[in-house]
């Protein structure tokens, strides 16, 4: 939770020979691949001879997330052969320039991995946070190498593997048979073809996210739909899925997440979801699919289907209006998390029909159960809507996102108004995002007072208070009563 490159090289080593043997876990948030080399190479103790070794660190260690500069052969090898107990390994690189061999993952550094074979989880992704690189230098043959040293792997994440084709991703799933969580990001040779055969492996799949894999078609989905166990199912950005798919994927009993950012869906695929009661979705994302129309919300929720659904992005949809949001406000749909950026024909009326909004159970609070609203840059808010924003509307709501741009009073006025409110004002995301495996680095869990309880206990009071008002205004009407009596 600190980052590390504020140490010198040489400090920072000793540092951690304090460290806990105990130790199992650690997170950094950043930190050079050099100075994890020299932290985990061997060492001679101070004013000893060469041959007085001083002990690894860390001699426990089960689960390392790290976020470097560069992920090199040389950083792999030396937290393969030190780390002996290692079940989780979590490496994210953001290069400022394309690395060079040195600096770099080849096949040959996929072949150390796993030198002990206890490893369970594995996530390698190259960010293009600063720069678009990618791992240029990894074949279909490191693939096969690494395959042969993981095959009780149960979790795989890989991104930026643009060089790696059906044949590496194919050997993966059949070799490591234990697989439940797949994810992978850039696969840009990635075809149908990888899945072409699932009937013919015994994998057991919960979790499968194909984020910006553009040769992927309904194929590929009608194929991984044969997995009934799957509770999580994400395709952001692989463009070519559409309708087809969101039939298979209705079928699939357990879903609960289904993340279809920038997909070709339409209205027509977003009404397969329909199964009533049935249904078992609690998060959907359409963000971005620019085929829907303004009935996209009704396709969801008609028939009183979907009620269990708690959080919907419908970020960034042109065809978005406000009879949308007034759709959901009429039929009370319980959501917890609501995200509407970029719509710009979402306004005023859709702030106003969600404050105006009462749960069926006869709950008397406005602003129904919402503790995230996301309205940043949406096209028609105004003044008014920051009325509707204010207390004692949306008593639960913790994250709202809003441009502060044009208002800037109205947004300090409103953070004095809800001291509890986290107000993003410049386009950031609201909390943080489950699905991405290193972003809880930065998750801070508050213990936050509830404005609806507060308000709850704070009107008890009142009441109370009244009471003792009453009874001490008869106990002077008593008073003055006997007091004439005696007279």
């Amino acid at each position: 939770m600190f980052d590390a490159s504020i140490f010198r090289r040489p400090d920072f080593a000793r540092v951690w020979t304090l460290a806990s043997t105990k130790l199992i876990y650690l997170q950094i948030g950043y930190i050079t691949q050099l100075m994890v080399i020299e932290l985990l190479s061997p060492t001679v103790a101070p004013n000893q001879s060469p041959n007085h070794i001083l002990p690894h660190v860390f001699p426990n260690i089960h689960k390392l997330c790290l976020s470097v500069d560069y992920i090199s052969n040389t950083m792999v090898n030396i937290i393969s052969n030190t780390l002996i107990h290692l079940t989780h390994l979590d490496l994210r690189d953001q290069p400022v320039i394309e690395p060079g061999l040195a600096f770099d993952l080849t096949d040959e550094g996929l072949q150390l991995i796993n030198q002990h074979g206890r490893l369970k989880h594995l996530s390698l992704i190259r960010s293009q946070e600063f720069n678009p690189t990618f791992f240029r230098r990894v074949t279909d043959q490191g693939i096969l190498f690494m395959a042969d040293r993981c095959t009780n792997m149960e979790s795989i994440c890989l991104a930026g593997f643009c060089q790696v084709t059906d044949t590496g991703f194919k050997t993966l799933l059949h070799a490591c048979t234990n697989l439940y969580k797949l994810n992978i990001f850039n696969g840009t040779r990635m075809t149908d073809l990888v899945f072409h055969d699932m009937y013919a492996t015994s994998l057991a799949l919960t979790f499968v996210s194909l984020r910006c894999c553009n040769l992927l078609t309904n194929s590929a989905v009608l194929q991984l739909a044969l997995n009934m166990d799957l509770t999580v199912l994400d395709f952001r950005d692989s463009r070519n899925i559409g309708d087809k798919a969101l039939q298979a994927v209705s079928k699939l009993p357990k879903l609960r997440t289904l993340l279809l950012d920038g997909t070709d869906v339409t209205d027509l695929g977003l009404s397969y979801l329909q199964r009533g009661a049935e249904s078992s979705l609690v998060k959907l994302s359409i963000r971005g699919c620019k085929r829907l129309t303004c009935k996209c919300v009704s396709s969801i929720f008609n028939g009183g289907s979907n009620r269990e659904l708690r959080e919907l992005d419908l970020s960034n949809l042109p065809n978005l209006t406000n009879g949308g949001v007034l759709f959901l406000a009429k039929n009370r749909i319980p959501l917890v998390d609501l995200r509407m950026r970029q719509c710009p024909l979402i306004g005023d009326t859709s702030v106003m029909a969600l404050a105006s909004m009462t749960m069926a159970d006869g709950d008397r609070w406005h602003g129904s159960s919402l503790r995230s609203l996301d309205l940043y840059n949406c096209g028609g808010i105004s003044k008014l809507a920051f009325q509707w924003l204010k207390k004692p509307y949306f008593p639960g709501l913790r994250w709202l996102g809003v441009a502060a741009s044009l208002h800037h009073e109205l947004v300090d006025s409103l953070a004095i108004n809800r001291p509890f409110l986290n107000l993003m004002t410049r386009g950031e995301e609201l909390g943080t995002d489950k699905w991405d495996n290193l972003d809880d680095i930065y998750m801070h869990d508050y213990e936050e007072v509830d404005e609806l309880e507060q308000w709850i206990f704070q009107e008890d009071e009142n009441m109370t208070d009244d009471d003792d008002d009453d009874n001490d205004n008869d106990n002077d009407v008593d008073d003055d009563v006997e007091a004439g009596n005696e007279e």
